[in-house]
């Protein structure tokens, strides 16, 4: 089995990296960086987010593997601490590689010229502006108006995502079993003159959200952390990926226990 091991700089991820390298090599399996059926991250939420980008082009085809130097991640079921077994599991599986998959956000972006800017998330991808100055724009569900939203911006988030960046501007915790995405509003202005929703709204995988902003020239789109900055946007069109990312599962964690352990597991269980 082809497979290839990302991580981050950290000593501690460097020498989980290297045992956990050696041991595969020695067992005969291949390090190939271009055409892998593996990828492993080894590091924290942020090198996977970064892995993951570094293969999105390779979804129908690349497996992804994160092990945690510290505490776990929602994307991870293995530690440092556990090399050993890891291994041994990767070696006896490496013909069939067990694995679950992960929706994933299509972000399309149109502006008034004509050129089309496209981007992919596994977490989310919110629109704001860079200024100071709150975002106007008409938003269409299912493609039928909605409301026209004013406020700091808009985030859209996977289930996977949404222990994430949304989870801390009020959006909802989705098993990720469920094929929906959320749009949730950042500060949104509601009063007399300005209305909207002002609660995270669940979409299903057949159905995109539109935004029509007004025109300025500080938008910028973010995914996955990775921001880019926007001019003469005429439309942003966001909808699930017809691809998801797979990601290999050598043993199950159960989301809820890993909802617990990241934002309980100080409580006393009663």
């Amino acid at each position: 089995m082809k497979l290839w091991i990302n991580n981050n700089n950290k000593e501690q991820s460097v020498q989980a990296a290297n045992k956990l390298r050696s041991k595969l090599l020695n067992a005969g399996l291949i390090l190939d960086r271009r055409n892998p059926q593996l990828v492993i991250s080894v590091g924290g939420d942020g090198t996977l987010l970064s892995t993951f980008h570094a293969y999105a082009a390779h979804l129908d085809s690349v497996r992804f593997l994160a092990l945690h130097t510290g505490h776990l991640g929602f994307y991870s079921d293995w530690t440092d601490t556990e090399i050993d077994e890891l291994a041994k599991r990767i070696i006896e599986c490496q013909d069939n590689i067990p694995s679950t998959s992960y929706p994933v956000l299509d972000i399309v972006v149109e502006n008034k010229e004509g050129s089309l800017f496209h981007g992919i998330a596994i977490n989310e991808t919110v629109v704001r502006r860079l200024s100071s100055l709150t975002m106007k724009t008409r938003v269409d569900l299912d493609k039928e108006f909605f409301e026209s939203f004013r406020g700091d911006g808009l985030c859209f988030s996977t289930p996977t995502g949404s222990t994430a960046y949304s989870k801390s501007v009020g959006g909802a915790l989705i098993h990720p079993k469920i094929s929906v995405f959320q749009m949730i509003e950042i500060a949104s202005i509601n009063n007399r003159v300005y209305r909207t929703i002002s609660s995270p709204i669940i979409i299903p995988h057949n159905q995109q959200v539109d935004l029509y902003p007004q025109t300025a020239d500080d938008y910028v789109i973010s995914c996955d952390g990775i921001t880019t900055k926007l001019k003469n946007v005429k439309k942003i069109t966001i909808k699930l990926n017809y691809q998801r990312a797979q990601f290999a599962q050598y043993r199950h964690r159960h989301f809820w226990t890993r909802v617990e352990t990241a934002f309980l597991a100080q409580n006393e269980k009663k």
